[in-house]
């Protein structure tokens, strides 16, 4: 059985959906990030913690690439909707691995204005437990 290559194009995988259904279900929890997106021809990462039951609304720290990173929903029709030069589309990181909750991941792209940035400090921090 040969296994298929990952490329990232497809930005929710039915692979991840109960993870991000399950942390919607639960909406006073610090979950770690399911996905990573990102922009590979500029700015924009967005880590997406949940996916409403509408399947289109999704939650998490989006960061535009103007310096203030923040919490909140975005529309996973508007994302998969982005085209960008030389035919490019929103990507998803296939080896982005969650070390830390959304929460500490949010505190970190404030003070370094970025996800980005804020890469180095969470790369620091201990690692949390999937399940915590």
């Amino acid at each position: 059985m040969t296994i298929p290559h990952d490329d990232g194009l497809v930005l929710i995988p039915d692979s991840l959906r109960p993870r991000l259904l399950a942390n919607a279900a639960d909406p006073g929890g610090d979950h770690l990030p399911v996905i990573k997106l990102f922009n590979p021809a500029g700015a924009g990462t967005w880590l997406i913690t949940e996916l409403d039951p509408d399947g289109d609304t999704l939650f998490g720290l989006c960061d535009l690439g103007m310096g203030f990173p923040e919490l909140g929903s975005v529309s996973l029709r508007e994302l998969t909707s982005v085209k960008l030069p030389f035919g490019l589309t929103l990507e998803r990181d296939v080896h982005f691995k969650p070390r830390v909750p959304i929460s500490a991941w949010a505190e970190a792209a404030r003070q370094t204005g970025s996800i980005s940035a804020a890469e180095a400090v969470v790369a620091a921090l201990p690692r949390v437990a999937p399940d915590a």
